[in-house]
């Protein structure tokens, strides 16, 4: 008795890319303003039982994997994010002379608890406000991961733009607050349909 979390079926799905459909996904992350629309796309899928009468077809609405649909969330874009980030930093903090090997350990056990604190938080508001959708637990962890897309932009653009300083002068800021933007309207579009 799996849960639908660790089904081979339901992960595939999350999994189910291609290069071309990565690409053009990171770049509606880090410009999402000129697209639509924003609804993911479904197919009908039919599927038979047995009754008293014979034969039945019935059919269902399912949502089409990421391959065939950009606005459907996937899992390889945030895990791929998740270890990038982590790598990034430690090379990052590696430059400065300040990496020591359990700062990869560190950094994703922090970032993981982001990501679980993030999602237990809406778990709750979604109780609060009585909010029942269709949204699984893996749609859920897929878009609160496509944050770190976001984070790595703004500490490679600012450490390169800056010389080696960091995000804290003005430009790193304004990469974060453009990627901060980004992500935000990204996250809330889907929601408008």
């Amino acid at each position: 008795p799996y849960t639908t979390l660790f089904r081979s079926a339901a992960l595939k799905h999350y999994f189910n890319v291609s290069n071309s459909y990565v690409l053009r996904k990171l770049l509606l992350v880090l410009f999402p303003w000129r697209h639509k629309p924003w609804s993911r796309q479904q197919a009908r899928h039919a599927s038979s039982s047995t009754g008293a009468g014979g034969q039945q077809q019935q059919y269902a609405s399912i949502f089409l994997p990421p391959r065939d649909d950009l606005n459907s969330p996937d899992m390889y874009i945030p895990i791929m994010a998740f270890i990038t980030y982590i790598l990034l930093s430690t090379v990052l903090a590696g430059l400065k002379g300040s990496f020591h090997p359990e700062l990869l350990g560190s950094i994703a056990v922090s970032a993981m608890f982001v990501v679980i604190f993030e999602i237990i938080v809406l778990k709750i508001a979604m109780y609060l406000l009585n909010i029942t959708n269709e949204s699984q637990l893996l749609d859920l962890i897929a878009y609160s991961g496509y944050k770190f897309v976001g984070v790595i932009v703004t500490l490679a653009l600012s450490e390169v733009l800056t010389g080696g300083n960091g995000t804290g002068g003005w430009i790193g800021w304004t990469v974060f607050l453009y990627t901060f933007a980004a992500n935000a309207f990204f996250l809330v579009s889907p929601l408008r349909n």
